[in-house]
């Protein structure tokens, strides 16, 4: 190698240490990472305004398709070409203000459409060609080398609210948080679910069951989607209702936190 191109290969990496993108040889202990799981409300299915195009923090990051670390923006997830606004930049950037002496980190997983059934280890989902599970596991443990995960945030459950679907959906959701908090080695990991919006009667069956979550699963909480509208699809959360529900998730985050450091 010739002084050149070493110097440039030092130039490079320096500048990359910088932006605490570069792999280390233990995880950075100030880069905060959170999972975002679920289906399409959690990926984002709200309009892309110019309000809000460029919205962004410098310290909040997000785990890209390719698995790069790069500056949060909406579409913070790709798993449809309708991506858009969801909760998880708005609840980035809320974390990094409750402490700014940290990175935050965001690592897309959720998946449009998926039911929780798909969230098994093994499971295809047709639909999307995606195994869920299998790929999050994969995400999740690259995005693990880089900095500590210090929670969850779930919204699903919209493909498991008909019929009797929601009666074993809390054993489901419970089975599920606890292969997370085995992935990533932290048995009291927080788990925020978020509710489905309350603008399709049907949804009702899923709030029921996460009504119950905090009491059979310790630190989990729930964030209430209360007074949130949809974006004409009676389907999916608009872009300031998203919004608003990751403000809702950062709270009770921190809460969950808070509760686990006693």
């Amino acid at each position: 190698m010739n002084i050149k191109k070493a110097v440039f290969i030092s130039f490079i990496a320096m500048i990359a240490m910088a932006k605490g993108l570069y792999a280390q040889d233990k995880p950075d202990p100030n880069f905060e990472i959170y999972l975002l799981m679920g289906q399409s409300n959690m990926a984002g299915r709200g309009p892309i305004t110019d309000a809000n195009r460029d919205e962004h923090n410098d310290r909040v990051l997000m785990f890209t398709k390719d698995k790069q670390w790069v500056v949060a923006k909406h579409p913070v997830h790709f798993d449809k070409s309708v991506a858009g606004v969801g909760p998880g930049l708005t609840f980035g950037i809320e974390m990094e203000k409750a402490n700014p002496k940290v990175k935050i980190g965001l690592v897309p997983c959720a998946v449009g459409g998926t039911p929780i059934e798909h969230w098994l280890p093994g499971a295809y989902d047709e639909a999307t060609k995606t195994h869920p599970w299998d790929d999050a596991e994969e995400r999740i443990k690259a995005a693990m080398k880089y900095g500590t995960i210090k929670g969850v945030i779930w919204h699903q459950g919209e493909s498991n609210s008909g019929g009797e679907k929601p009666k074993i959906y809390l054993a489901q959701l419970t089975d599920l948080i606890k292969r997370i908090r085995a992935l990533v080695g932290n048995p009291n990991l927080p788990f925020i679910a978020g509710e489905l919006g309350r603008y399709r009667p049907v949804y009702a069956n899923i709030n029921a069951e996460l009504i119950k979550l905090p009491v059979a699963v310790p630190y989990t909480g729930v964030a209430s989607s209360e007074g949130l509208v949809h974006r004409g699809d009676t389907t999916h959360f608009d872009s300031p209702s998203a919004q608003e529900l990751g403000r809702r998730y950062a709270v009770k985050m921190l809460q969950v936190q808070k509760s686990v450091k006693k």
